[in-house]
């Protein structure tokens, strides 16, 4: 695939922030089922609040300020189940602006509309591009002292330089239905971070699969920013992230072909954990697989992860799929693996994640990690 009939466009969606929700503005609500709709309705009625039914009763619109938006916001939240919440789509309008085909991109569920008011450090985060990548050496598992790879980890940046945990930006971005901005952004920030540092190695690059809904649309700015940057495509790794839903394979499917129709390598990762099941393994083909750091948690001391990932092993190697084991966190665990043949490793035992990569560090002088014969 030529990355250059990828169009310059942009993706409303996965560039586009939505709207501060502060002011006075429009709330535009559709509703799953009539149940959900008469529900609203009902309650607007008997606390005398006013609302619009447009269209026939297909949706209704809120004439929202800060003097009235608690009073909405609460019978919103209290008269209707998660689920509703959830199932509920909405489209805010600053002002007295009418919706326009554009708009309806940016349409949003209840549940997310209503944390994004908490999410205003969030966007400026997003906004400000105030996000960097970390770097975790991915090494040989017979020559530790040997980097095959590094794995970008994304950091936020607060006001004042300090670093935001990822855990806590991913979480509130999910709340607020931003993860398609903070992905892609995230993916941006590591091609951005290896350039700078003249990483040659592979990059592994973490994708959720639920952030991009259409490949050619939502990853032309990630594949723009690799050529801009002139890493070559099979430098290029994207790992599969973990996920507590199970994943839509045909979607899977189509993202992962089109990274390896462009000719970048795929990878799964957290391999034994969550959804992970082997008909992955023979659906989408990848070139590496990513044990997870549960299995491999004193993976020499239980019977039971032993054997899962002895077998795991095994099935890699006559597939001819490369294996990293990671959480190496242990001689004992490291030791474990090198008898079994994992072709890489990767963990706190041989380096924690850094800025700037490890590449610059006398890290690349010491000597192989074994335990003695």
């Amino acid at each position: 695939m030529n990355p250059s009939s990828l169009g310059v466009g942009r993706c409303n969606r996965c560039e586009t922030l939505p709207e501060k929700i502060e002011g006075s503005g429009r709330l535009y609500l559709w509703f799953p089922i009539g149940h959900t709709h008469k529900k609203v309705t009902s309650a607007l009625d008997k606390a005398e609040l006013a609302y619009q039914v447009l269209e026939d009763g297909k949706y209704l619109n809120i004439n929202l300020d800060n003097n009235n938006r608690n009073c909405y916001a609460k019978i919103l939240t209290t008269k209707l189940t998660s689920k509703e919440l959830k199932e509920t789509q909405v489209l805010w309008m600053p002002g007295l602006q009418e919706p326009k085909l554009g708009d309806f991109s940016r349409m949003i569920s209840l549940d997310n509309f209503n944390s994004l008011s908490e999410s205003e450090w969030l966007l400026d985060l997003l906004g400000n591009e105030r996000i960097t990548s970390y770097f975790q050496p991915i090494v040989y598992t017979d020559n530790t002292s040997r980097i095959f790879a590094h794995e970008a980890l994304l950091r936020g940046l607060g006001e004042g330089g300090n670093l935001i945990a990822p855990g806590r930006i991913f979480a509130q971005a999910e709340k607020a239905g931003l993860l398609f901005q903070l992905d892609a952004l995230a993916r941006t920030s590591a091609i951005r971070e290896a350039s700078r540092q003249g990483i040659k190695e592979l990059v592994f690059i973490n994708f959720s699969p639920t952030s991009v809904y259409d490949p050619m649309t939502c990853l032309r700015m990630t594949v723009r920013a690799i050529d801009e940057a002139g890493i070559p495509h099979n430098n290029v790794v994207f790992e599969v992230a973990e996920s507590e839903q199970p994943p839509d394979i045909h979607h899977l499917v189509k993202i992962l072909k089109f990274y390896q129709e462009a000719g970048f390598l795929v990878a799964l990762d957290d391999f034994g954990s969550g959804y992970s099941n082997l008909n992955l393994i023979h659906q989408l083909r990848p070139d590496f697989i990513k044990l997870d750091m549960q299995l491999i948690r004193n993976v020499h001391q239980d019977p039971y992860k032993a054997l899962i990932t002895e077998k795991l092993l095994e099935i890699a190697q006559h597939l001819e799929i490369r294996t990293i084991a990671e959480g190496i966190e242990t001689l004992e665990e490291l030791n474990w693996v090198q008898e079994r043949g994992a072709t890489f490793v990767q963990g706190y035992l041989i380096a924690k994640p850094a800025s700037p990569s490890l590449t610059t560090t006398p890290y690349l002088n010491r000597e192989p990690i074994s335990l003695p014969a």
